[in-house]
């Protein structure tokens, strides 16, 4: 993730020499804490938590159950990944239900955050998950807002409240008359946002929360402010009692540490991720996967469930079976590439493999994995035959000039493409191995998805 990629650089460093040494000494984990802490405050986590963090693991790493173990380094690192997912709230905080419908969620913040957009996503998810949800404007100041939510909520295909440029409060207490007339189970609160906290917005907010009773106050903070982002959630919990966060843009280029430290200083969860633009970019946030992720350690449990909500079961089967029967072909390689794309920009859930970090530094500069290339290369094979497809092997360099006319490429690129497939078929003979010992390893937690093959850019 590449908000947290200076961090987590350090940190595995920091990990990496401890594991060289056989025994660690009281000075070797001082010394690396010190690395650890300076690592936090590059990343822009706050002092207070940061030196919390580090006072904690401490104590943990130089206990004698530590120290006198076969294993020490490892051990500081079991202790550095609990005490990060403590951090970040321990287990996953699930979004409120109330026990008599609708339950009601204001979406709260300053203006740019992403309030409109991401009320939006959270409908979407809360509409997989079998819910009825119901979109309120009630931003009647910023130019724009109602339509706005009006365009994402056709797009998402949920209802929007509005009344126009009437009260606030009027509105959102009329929204909720409305959901459980016509039993919608979620009422999500689209609120009015300001450039920075001021007593104008939080009054209002006051009202609109006293008018309504919402189960979720649910702060939108944009984590590319960094320790602002902190500041902020502070200020709205102090003033209306947040019961949540939602952290967005965390795809984004930022150092991470408003995630590290905004449930240290409000005391309350971040409940879900911005992971995209798309309107299904919003991930319930874990944070014993992300202390992993942020480790080296991976994230094959977000990796899978990502996978079964995308992927078609069936059609991983039949590719099993074929890639088992030795049968796997160009049409076969087709649909992986379509099956990749479903499951969003492919640097994203890479980076959810263990190691993939280390990895991702052996290869070579000019690996694309993006949208384009994946495009590129399906439009080769759609300009192929039905025999070439299924055997590539009669693609002689009369053949090739064709394709390439055909797809618009080149007989470079046609090469390629073809190289790319025959170590694809290589790899999905290893994978098959490697996801029995996944299965072993975590339980039966539902078929992976066949390993992509990244293609260079031409």
């Amino acid at each position: 993730m590449a908000m947290f990629e200076g961090l987590s650089e350090k940190l595995q460093e920091v990990m990496r020499r401890l594991r060289g040494k056989g025994k660690l000494t009281e000075e070797d984990v001082a010394e690396a804490m010190r690395e650890v802490r300076r690592a936090l405050l590059a990343a822009d986590v706050n002092f207070k938590v940061a030196r919390d963090f580090v006072n904690r693991v401490s104590a943990r790493a130089v206990g004698a159950e530590v120290m006198e173990s076969l294993t020490p380094a490892q051990q500081v690192v079991k202790i550095v990944h609990e005490e990060l997912t403590a951090l970040m709230g321990g287990e996953a905080a699930r979004l409120a239900a109330a026990p008599q419908p609708p339950t009601v969620v204001m979406l709260v913040g300053l203006q740019g955050a992403g309030k409109t957009t991401h009320a939006a996503k959270l409908a979407v998810l809360l509409k997989k998950q079998g819910r009825r949800p119901l979109l309120v404007a009630a931003d009647i100041y910023r130019p724009a807002a109602i339509r706005q939510l009006q365009v994402l909520g056709e797009q998402a295909g949920v209802p929007v409240f509005s009344l126009g440029q009437e009260d606030p409060v009027r509105i959102a207490t009329e929204a909720v008359a409305h959901a459980r007339s016509q039993g919608l189970d979620y009422v999500l609160v689209d609120t009015a946002g300001r450039l920075h906290v001021d007593q104008e917005l939080m009054a209002e907010l006051q009202r609109i929360r006293d008018a309504v009773g919402p189960h979720e106050v649910l702060l939108v903070v944009d984590a590319m402010t960094g320790q602002d982002a902190v500041n902020v959630a502070e200020q709205f919990h102090q003033q209306l009692g947040i019961t949540g966060v939602i952290l967005t843009k965390l795809d984004g280029d930022t150092r991470g540490g408003a995630a590290l430290s905004v449930r240290a200083v409000t005391g309350q969860p971040i409940k879900f991720v911005g992971v995209g633009e798309k309107l299904d970019a919003l991930e319930p946030f874990h944070p014993d996967r992300m202390a992993s992720r942020i480790l080296g350690m991976g994230d094959v449990l977000s990796l899978i469930e990502k996978a079964q909500a995308a992927l078609d079961a069936q059609k991983a089967l039949e590719l099993q079976q074929k890639v088992q029967r030795a049968e796997f072909n160009l049409e076969d390689f087709r649909e992986q590439l379509r099956e990749m794309r479903k499951l969003g920009p492919i640097d994203q859930w890479l980076a959810l493999l263990p190691g993939f970090d280390q990895i991702k530094k052996q290869l070579p500069e000019n690996l694309q994995v993006g949208e384009k290339e994946l495009r590129r290369m399906e439009a080769i094979i759609n300009s192929m035959t039905v025999e070439e497809r299924r055997h590539p092997e009669i693609i002689d360099t009369r053949r090739k000039h064709r394709i390439a006319r055909g797809s618009g490429t080149t007989i470079a690129d046609v090469n390629r493409l073809l190289k790319q497939f025959e170590e694809t078929r290589k790899l999905m003979k290893q994978f098959a191995g490697m996801e029995k010992q996944l299965k072993k390893r975590m339980g039966k937690l539902g078929r992976l998805p066949g390993l992509p093959f990244l293609g260079p850019r031409r």
